[in-house]
């Protein structure tokens, strides 16, 4: 009986650390700050560098002269 209480206690105790490390992990995924894998730049700045407003900002010049 000591020998099955030893082997409950520990597996216990092992899963236990598992919970444990997976939410400490967890946690501290969710504190670090997140990083701006962005490559192309937002709102009206990603708008102004396509080649179709620039096309049309070129053809409003032309007919401007």
């Amino acid at each position: 009986m000591e020998e099955h209480e030893r082997r409950s206690r520990t597996r216990s105790f092992l899963i236990g650390g598992l919970v444990g490390a997976s939410a400490a992990i967890a946690a501290a995924r969710r504190l670090r700050p997140k990083q701006r894998r962005r490559i192309t730049p937002a709102g009206l700045a990603a708008f102004e560098d396509a080649p179709c407003y620039r096309e049309t900002v070129e053809l409003e010049e032309r007919s401007a002269q």
